[in-house]
């Protein structure tokens, strides 16, 4: 069930153009900074999260980065 959902995700973030991108990489950067801050002062019991963010970003950026290789070729 868990792996339909992330294609789920990937494939409604498929249509995402880069300004879209670029807001959600911010999102999950301040997301993990959060989850840092929780992480330290004992409050998070789920660290794996902090992974899967970490993992999403590198994600958008990839696409980011083929989107941006599409239009200069």
């Amino acid at each position: 069930m868990q792996i339909c959902r992330e294609k789920y995700i990937m494939s409604k973030k498929s249509n995402m153009d880069n300004n879209k991108i670029q807001q959600e990489i911010l999102n999950l950067k301040k997301n993990i900074l959060n989850l840092n801050f929780q992480k330290y002062s004992g409050q998070l019991e789920k660290t794996s999260q902090i992974k899967n963010a970490k993992k999403e970003i590198a994600r958008l950026k990839t696409k980011l980065s083929k989107n941006s290789g599409d239009k200069n070729a």
